[in-house]
């Protein structure tokens, strides 16, 4: 158990300087080149006003933005699947992100955004919360997989309905773009102000996830025997349901429907890390994080007229892992 300790805090160690190595090469990489001793100036308040001006107010924010969306559902898929003890559980594949979604489309659409500045916020959370309530509930019901899968893909493609509503009756062009924007995923223009307004539910909602970190852990054993231990399920549910939901919420309201991130880093990181679902959590998160900031660099540096939505690129990265996922899963349950 010690080595395993280690090994656990070794990697998380080597994601956190992988993290910091993908937030540099974001702010170096781009459409303007920038050496690696400008960036570096930059970085430490030197050099052009120009080049502080790049780093700091354009590159940076928006890389920090990737990361951020990324770890949060990192951290929201290691923790349903712990709950739920489906290696398929994610926002994304679950259909929470799409309910999200929709709820920040809605008020966009409506312009009840000018209502506060936690309005998007707010409505993407209760829209998150509410798809989460749903599945858990159908998982105390029933243990399957394929029905859990069944009803995301109904949560998404009811989802998905609405907002193609939403863009058939759009006003103007530029309500559509934004709806579309939404319904894709990307950090383009995202300011720090952006950020201060998301990461409080962010850390909150991580904050509530790590403190049932101890239930997810007696969850491996299941139901009965994690209550026979003291493990008051309805809270530990309870409490999975309300942080995911700030995560997958706050995450939407960033940066619109983002998918696969938060099922990948999960089983990326399992075989590295102990056996239980605690030892997950946070690797998941860093490393979600990172593959984030990656394909945000990939969608600035692709040679297209257009930019590519980080959303499109982190299914193209994560839909095949996904599905060697899904098959490999079927294979040991048939074994």
């Amino acid at each position: 158990m010690r080595n395993r300790h280690l090994s656990t805090r070794a990697l998380i160690i080597i994601l956190c300087m992988l993290a910091f190595i993908s937030l540099f090469a974001a702010t170096l990489l781009g459409s303007t080149t920038l050496s690696l001793k400008q960036v570096t100036s930059a970085w430490l308040y030197q050099g052009s006003a120009a080049d502080q001006l790049i780093v700091w107010q354009i590159r940076l924010p928006r890389a920090l933005a990737a990361f951020s969306v990324g770890a949060a559902l990192g951290l929201s898929g290691a923790a349903l699947q712990g709950l739920l003890r489906n290696p398929l559980a994610e926002p994304g594949v679950l259909g929470v992100s799409a309910s999200a979604s929709l709820a920040a489309t809605t008020v966009l659409y409506y312009g009840w955004v000018t209502i506060g500045f936690f309005t998007l916020p707010l409505a993407a959370i209760s829209g998150a919360l509410l798809a989460t309530t749903a599945l858990v509930w159908v998982s105390w019901r029933t243990p399957s997989i394929a029905q859990l899968l069944l009803v995301g893909i109904g949560l998404s493609s009811f989802a998905a309905a609405l907002m193609a509503l939403l863009m058939n009756i759009a006003p103007n062009p530029f309500s559509l773009a934004e709806l579309v924007n939404w319904m894709l995923g990307s950090v383009a223009n995202k300011s720090l102000r952006d950020l201060v307004l998301t990461l409080p539910f962010m850390c909150l909602g991580a904050a509530i996830v790590y403190t049932q970190h101890r239930g997810l852990n007696a969850m491996t054993l299941g139901e009965e025997a994690a209550i026979g231990v003291g493990v008051d399920i309805t809270r530990l549910r309870i409490g999975i349901i309300l942080g995911t939901g700030l995560l997958t919420g706050a995450a939407v309201a960033l940066a619109g429907a983002i998918g696969f991130v938060g099922i990948v880093a999960p089983h990326i990181i399992r075989p590295w890390v102990a056996s239980t679902p605690s030892a997950v959590l946070l690797p998941s998160s860093l490393l979600a994080g990172c593959l984030l900031v990656i394909a945000d660099i990939i969608v600035r540096l692709l040679p297209t007229n257009n930019e590519l939505q980080l959303g499109v690129v982190a299914a193209l990265m994560g839909a095949p892992l996904f599905v060697w996922i899904v098959i490999a899963t079927s294979q040991k349950m048939r074994a």
